[in-house]
């Protein structure tokens, strides 16, 4: 497909960060396999009545939790190979090789530039791929140039996207990474910036190689160690600077975490600009997806800032969010951050603001020595865009919550209707609606009794005829069902 083709019609673009399930309904018997990588459940073996009925039900339930373990696995869960194999419909496609297709043409127009080895699996996303690059009169210097494919929540027009994209490498800000190229069709968009030795702040965290694949280099890192106090408070406060800055432009961010922060010497530069025109989900959205108090992407970029705080302190990521008790810092003005983007009242009340966040002790005190001017103009037509796109962003972050809150109460209540405490309220509800029937059958026929004994004595001209007994009440109420 060349690259100023526009995407096939009626082309589905699927949000990769929703988490896919899998469930074991049958057993077959294939050829054997192994399974490389990190340490899983996976069930043991058995050599001798490996056909049995029940090994065969106690096996398929230990695949079962090791499936369980994988697909909640927030690294494990968006990674190409298990996409592929629990859902091939949607992800047989070649991508590395669409993203070749899309380069080569490219570098058809502009034959400055020459690949030098393509960056295997770098990054988490499935539909992003990276290249190192060099100039070919400036052969010694080394770039990064990243494609990437439409998300589900580009909402702006072909024309304004394409123009936005374009504008760039016209960005300058002291803690923002610079673009040197970027260019963008109907389907796809493709940018250019200086390959970094160093890395990343995730891979200063992780003591990791940039060009190593991203499962490899953060999925089960040898040791776990967070940064300096100082370093906490230095980054945490140039991000938040730029973070600031991008908000005031209108132009929205949402994909904060420590793969987007680049490392120049002890400044932070923030990536990947391009991703919320290209519609890309965040690498977070699994997370704030559950909290309906978390709805515009100024409040999605303070709770990725609460995981990225968490991560600069802790050495990794936090288990879970909301996070319950937070473990030892190395101040207490850390932990007052921490709780106030990922605690549990945080998440249900709301994100506070990076103005907010800037005036906490944590970061209050850290002096910014930078001389480089902010610049990034961008004309009023395409602020309006920004503007619509964003506000449709958040209304299908909305539409998503509330449907993953109404799942959340019908299961809750399902859950609680099936429990053994329910089962038996509603059998002695059951027990007591029966006696209460039972008395009241009782009653009538009593007093049918009584008003056939006073039509006999008042001389009525009814033949006499001896009075039925009252039907006593049924002797099986006590194991009416229920």
């Amino acid at each position: 497909m060349a690259f100023m083709e526009k995407p096939p019609a009626g082309k589905v673009l699927l949000d990769d960060t929703v988490p896919l399930t899998a469930a074991i309904e049958a057993s077959q018997s294939l050829q054997s396999h192994t399974i490389a990588g990190l340490s899983l459940p996976l069930p043991p073996k058995k050599l001798i009545g490996n056909m049995d009925r029940e090994f065969i039900a106690e096996r398929q339930k230990g695949l079962q939790n090791y499936l369980n373990v994988i697909t909640t696995n927030h690294i494990l869960s968006n990674c190409e190979l298990v996409k592929k194999f629990l859902d091939p419909n949607n992800y047989s496609a070649n991508y590395t090789e669409i993203a070749l297709q899309q380069v080569s043409m490219f570098f058809r127009s502009e034959p400055k530039w020459e690949v030098v080895e393509p960056l295997k699996d770098i990054g988490w996303r499935i539909r992003k791929k990276y290249f190192l690059m060099k100039i070919k009169n400036q052969p010694k210097e080394r770039l990064v140039l990243s494609w990437a494919d439409l998300g589900p929540d580009k909402y702006l027009s072909d024309k304004d996207f394409q123009c936005l994209i374009k504008l760039l490498p016209s960005c300058f800000h002291p803690y923002i990474y610079r673009v040197t190229f970027a260019t963008a069709n109907e389907s796809s968009a493709l940018l250019i910036r200086m390959f970094n030795e160093k890395g990343t702040l995730k891979d200063l965290i992780y003591k990791s190689k940039p060009k190593d694949p991203f499962l490899k280099k953060y999925c089960n890192p040898k040791k776990i160690q967070g940064l300096e106090l100082q370093q906490i408070k230095t980054y945490g406060r140039q991000i938040l600077e730029v973070l600031k800055f991008l908000h005031d432009k209108g132009f929205p961010y949402g994909h904060l975490h420590a793969s987007n922060v680049m490392l120049d010497g002890d400044t932070c530069r923030l990536l990947d600009l391009e991703n919320s025109l290209l519609g890309l989900p965040s690498l977070y959205r699994s997370y704030f997806s559950q909290f309906r108090k978390i709805n515009t992407l100024e409040s999605v970029d303070v709770h990725c800032f609460g995981h990225l705080l968490y991560e600069m302190t802790y050495g990794r990521p936090p288990d879970s969010v909301p996070v319950d008790s937070f473990p030892p810092a190395p101040s207490m003005a850390v932990v007052a951050v921490l709780e106030s983007t990922l605690s549990c009242e945080a998440c249900k009340n709301g994100m506070p603001t990076v103005s907010r966040l800037l005036q906490m002790p944590l970061f209050s005190d850290v002096l910014l020595t930078t001389s480089e001017k902010p610049q990034f103009k961008i004309p009023t037509k395409l602020k309006e865009a920004l503007r619509i796109a964003k506000e449709c962003i958040e209304k299908r972050l909305i539409e998503e919550q509330k449907q993953i809150h109404q799942h959340r109460r019908l299961t809750r209540a399902q859950s609680h209707h099936g429990s053994e405490e329910e089962r038996k309220k509603r059998k002695i509800l059951a027990r007591k609606k029966s006696k209460r029937s039972a008395l009241e059958n009782s009653e009538e026929h009593s007093a049918k009794y009584n008003n056939s004994n006073n039509s006999a004595g008042s001389g009525a001209s009814s033949p006499l005829t001896s009075p039925s007994s009252p039907t006593p009440p049924s002797t099986s109420v006590e194991h009416a069902p229920f």
